[in-house]
């Protein structure tokens, strides 16, 4: 087929969509009399059209390919754009094609999407295609596609991305129903990847499963942002669109822009559309993948048009059985005609579906179908509200008329059938009309209290109060609370608490202060909405100090009882668990927990000195003794084989006195995958610290750590966000997703997400070397030697040495700096130090290619039992090492062969 073949039949396909039915007919008896086989291309692509049901001009890629792939694509395969060689078609769309190429620079595979010609000749198109790559390049986000370049070539505009290997969800849903899981984890990402496009004034305007990649490990990237939408001017929130770029992707009064099946009633109409237009299509999707089908296809798209604006969503009863009523409610609140009636923002449906995924998980009653009687009630309170529209009614009726021989069974049919409007009305009912209905889980952090007079301050009440009010709070139905361990960083007299909402991502914070008078202390506790700010309960008190114990258990029961109202939930009545009767030593167990979060070697050697202290006082403490072995973990400035024996010391003292402590059993697997090398029993523990408490952000981060080692990298990825889901500032945990990215080898997202950690806090070294690492390995030579820079100055390392790697790159770029850093580590005296002295030492000869001095530091590193050897077979620094026999052997010594 020649390229004006092709035209030929591009502009009849396009003609022919712009009339009715019946008319299309008419006009291709005429424009294509005499020749069946344009007239069977162009109707082959209608038909593809109205099969995906797709207002923007979309075929399918099986028949797309087969008409253009004979043109344009046979033109250009082979060729090169720049330095990307095309190698094959593999998507066709509205705006142009996509090609899979190699970048010939880096080695790698990448998507070349190019504009097509006919396209490319209107301004606004042009101009669409280009907002596509400055807006999604401006969002970094790890489930949106990374764009690399945008350019022109022979005057063909192209956007150059990261390549997916996956299907599409689209795919997906066609060769199977999918489960809840799956769907509630699909969602959920989706979902956060829309939350930092919409806190960058961005909405997408086209989310639908075409537009949804995921990759095999169950990972996902958003497509084409070509529809995407500034709603809100702000050149700062997206590099990249400042100036001139940063003005809102226009649309005209009245123009539709989307995908009928997916659009919000609002886009339908042509009306002006915010973030809560993604939240519908977020919603009509959601439905799609449990029920099989759009909530509002009709036979043609006038219909689904009229369905769209006019008629209520089909209930996913109608589709599918044993669906939970709260999942029902989400979807049907997602999907409501009128936006103030929906989730006001993505975060809020962010929340909704996480707690939904974890009750799925864990099996919580709220994800059982409702009975009919709760159906019924919740639809009689769903009536009252006007949810219920005549035309749904009707139709309700006529199926009720079809089948008259089940008449009962159509009675509960019908009442199923309408569960979606039933869950919605209990939402919407008053929060306190029962304590059975089912509840939102709120989100809550709870920050230590702050003391009027500062010259008496003590952690016993400032950090012990909070303690016992987070472990009432945790055990109340339908709260999600933010641990200790989260947010005793903000015991500071300045703490802001809308602040500390907003970095903790909770819906409520309860902010306190104390005073201390004659034997007493007065408590004034606020709960604040981070959303808008206000304080919306104030609680005061005043207890005697004589037993603090008690003081502690009675405030907390106090607030727990006035917050139990305030959210509908139940009273649990649980007291502390602090393991210990005595007062300084659980005085000592605060402070020497506070040192340790505070991550420095020298913050986890006064750790141990305290937590020692506190042991001395009450050798029957397990938790103190959990908390002195992971202390001695955290402390690598001293030697391994000591830290490692007081360590494991510390932890079998621990479960000695109490076996079900998930710390303890955090740090023991700990101790075995990074120092013993027994890595069964290392999965064992891990396994067992998460089943014991699942609400623990360490034992999640440690089994993270065991998965990454073993090269599970999804699974290490899945356990990290549910310890940066639990404790959202902790910069481990978030080092840690970073590395899994690393070893995963998904560079573009780990380079995004180290420079994420750095800006949490730039004095925290740590992520400097991996983001160096990472760039390097992008082969973004000039970026990494500026990272080195600000790494050395933030260690204050000599003029001498900083001088000496300037010159070195400037001489003979990155390989010169490596045989620098080479040169200096050779010069240094082999010492043993917890960390990577010598396993760094073997990446670096290993990438200068000096084989022999790289397995002489393996192993050093081998010996001196170094943490780092555990990443021995998922290192990629270490993949020239590879085919060399003494890698497997090293491999099989450490036990991981």
């Amino acid at each position: 087929m020649t390229p004006e073949r092709w035209q030929q039949i591009n502009e009849l396909y396009h003609h022919a969509l712009e009339l009715d039915a019946d008319q299309q007919a008419i006009f291709l008896n005429q424009a294509c009399a005499g020749d069946a086989e344009l007239r069977d291309d162009v109707e082959s692509l209608i038909a593809s059209h109205n099969h995906a049901g797709s207002f923007l001009v979309e075929p399918a890629l099986k028949v797309a390919a087969r008409v253009l792939g004979e043109a344009r694509a046979t033109l250009l395969v082979g060729r090169k754009l720049s330095h990307y060689r095309i190698e094959s078609l593999i998507g066709v769309g509205g705006m142009g094609e996509v090609y899979l190429a190699e970048d010939t620079r880096l080695d790698r595979k990448v998507a070349v999407k190019i504009l097509n010609t006919q396209f490319s000749q209107h301004e606004s198109n042009l101009d669409r295609f280009i907002q596509e790559a400055k807006a999604a390049s401006a969002l970094n986000h790890p489930n949106i596609l990374v764009i690399h370049e945008i350019g022109v070539s022979d005057e063909a505009h192209y956007i150059v991305s990261e390549f997916i290997e996956g299907k599409t969800l689209r795919e997906m849903i066609s060769e199977s129903p999918l489960q809840l899981p799956e769907v509630l984890d699909i969602s959920v990402q989706v979902a956060n990847a829309l939350c930092t496009a919409h806190e960058a004034h961005l909405i997408h305007r086209d989310i639908k499963p075409e537009n949804i990649m995921i990759r095999p490990d169950g990972y996902l990237k958003i497509l084409d942002f070509g529809l995407a939408k500034i709603i809100e001017q702000n050149p700062q929130s997206l590099p990249g669109l400042e100036g001139d770029t940063a003005k809102p992707n226009q649309t005209a009064k009245g123009v539709i822009m989307g995908t009928v099946n997916y659009m919000s009633p609002e886009q339908a109409k042509g009306e002006p559309v915010d973030q809560r237009t993604d939240i519908f299509s977020l919603g009509v999707m959601m439905h799609e993948m449990l029920a099989g089908r759009t909530p509002f296809a009709g036979a043609t798209i006038s219909e689904t048009f009229a369905n769209l604006i006019n008629a209520e969503p089909q209930p996913l009863s109608s589709f599918t059985v044993d669906q939970p009523v709260e999942v029902q409610r989400i979807i049907f609140k997602l999907l409501r005609k009128n936006p103030d009636e929906r989730f006001h923002t993505m975060k809020e449906v962010l929340t909704d579906l996480k707690h939904m995924r974890e009750a799925v998980k864990s099996g919580e009653p709220s994800v059982r179908s409702g009975s009919p009687g709760d159906q019924a009630r919740v639809l009689e309170a769903a009536r009252a509200k006007g949810d219920t529209n005549k035309q749904s009614s009707d139709s309700q009726l006529a199926f009720s008329g079809s089948i008259p021989r089940h008449k009962a069974l159509t009675v509960i049919g019908l009442l199923t059938l309408l569960v979606g409007a039933i869950g919605l009305g209990s939402y919407f009912l008053p929060a306190k009309t029962t304590a059975s209905s089912i509840v939102e889980k709120t989100s809550i952090a709870v920050l230590p209290l702050r003391p009027i007079n500062t010259s008496n301050r003590d952690q016993l009440y400032e950090l012990g109060i909070a303690d016992a009010l987070i472990l009432r709070l945790s055990s109340m139905q339908g709260l999600s609370v933010r641990s200790l361990s989260a947010t005793r960083k903000y015991a500071d007299i300045e703490q802001d608490p809308i602040a500390a909402g907003r970095e903790q991502e909770v819906d409520y914070v309860l902010a306190s202060n104390y005073q201390l008078a004659g034997g007493k202390i007065r408590i004034t506790s606020q709960l604040f909405n981070v959303a808008n700010g206000q304080i919306e309960e104030t609680y005061k008190g005043e207890k005697g100090t004589a037993d603090i114990f008690a003081m502690q258990d009675a405030i907390a029961g106090e607030v727990e009882n006035n917050l139990s109202a305030r959210f509908a939930t139940t009273s649990s009545g649980r007291e502390a668990r602090r393991g210990t009767t005595n007062e300084e030593a659980y005085r000592l167990y605060l402070q020497g927990m506070y040192l340790i979060g505070k991550r420095s070697p020298a913050d986890a050697q006064e750790a141990v000195a305290v937590l020692e202290q506190a042991v001395r006082l009450d050798p029957n403490y397990a938790r103190a003794w959990a908390g002195k072995a992971n202390a001695h973990l955290a402390d690598f400035s001293g030697n391994p084989h000591t830290q490692y024996q007081r360590s494991m010391e510390a932890v079998n003292k621990a479960l000695a006195l109490d076996d079900n402590l998930a710390e303890a059993h955090s740090v023991l697997c700990s101790n075995k995958m990074s120092y013993e090398w027994d890595f069964d029993t290392a999965r064992r523990e891990c396994e067992r610290a998460v089943a014991l408490d699942a609400n623990s952000s360490l034992a999640h981060l440690y089994y993270s750590r065991y998965l990454n080692g073993q090269g599970r990298s999804d699974a290490a990825i899945a356990e990290v966000k549910s310890a940066i889901d639990l404790e959202p500032t902790s910069l481990a945990s978030q080092r840690q997703y970073g590395m899994c990215l690393y070893y995963a080898r998904r560079y573009p997202e780990a380079v995004t997400q180290f420079k994420r950690v750095v800006a949490m806090d730039k004095g925290f070294g740590a992520p400097y070397n991996w983001l160096i690492s990472t760039l390097e390995m992008q082969g973004n030579y000039s970026e990494a030697f500026e990272w080195l820079m600000k790494m050395k100055a933030l260690y204050k390392e000599p003029e001498e040495e900083i001088q000496a790697y300037r010159t070195a790159y400037q001489t003979s770029g990155w390989p010169g700096l490596l045989r620098e850093r080479a040169r200096r580590r050779d010069a240094m005296s082999f010492r043993a130090a917890r960390g990577s002295l010598y396993f760094q030492g073997a990446i670096e000869q290993a990438k200068v290619g000096n084989k022999d001095q790289a397995f002489k530091y393996l192993e050093q590193s081998y010996r001196a039992r170094e943490y780092w050897m555990m990443f021995l077979k998922v290192e990629p620094g270490l993949d020239s090492l590879r085919p060399d026999p003494r890698f497997d052997e090293l491999v099989r010594r450490v036990g991981l062969g």
